[in-house]
């Protein structure tokens, strides 16, 4: 089992990207597939943790509801939503990132 976290930098501003509301699917599992097996908000930092372990073995996506701090900071919203999928494939944490501007983001896996 591992934990889980993100990030989210806003590298238009130079700002942690605060009050995005984060979820987390379990993909490979049918039952849970289509509603969030956990939800965390970006704090101050642009940071969220979960609660949830990570299981060896899992596909999980992050979808990443960036619709409402798009538009409140850019004036535009081309990506609603950040959806980031990676598997678990060991047990060391898992951070991922998003760093994102109004017209692209990135993401790696952190440490």
């Amino acid at each position: 089992m591992s934990t889980l976290s993100c990030h989210v930098l806003d590298t238009t501003l130079g700002v942690p990207a605060r009050g995005i509301s984060v979820s987390l699917y379990l993909t490979n599992d049918l039952m849970h597939g289509t509603r969030p097996i956990a939800t965390a908000v970006t704090d101050e930092d642009g940071r969220a943790a979960f609660d949830q372990e990570i299981e060896l073995g899992g596909d999980y996506s992050l979808r990443f509801n960036s619709e409402d701090y798009c538009q409140q900071s850019f004036g535009t919203v081309f990506f609603p939503f950040i959806d980031v999928h990676f598997r678990a494939s060991d047990e060391r944490h898992y951070h991922v990132p998003v760093l994102m501007s109004a017209h692209s983001y990135t993401t790696y896996r952190g440490s």
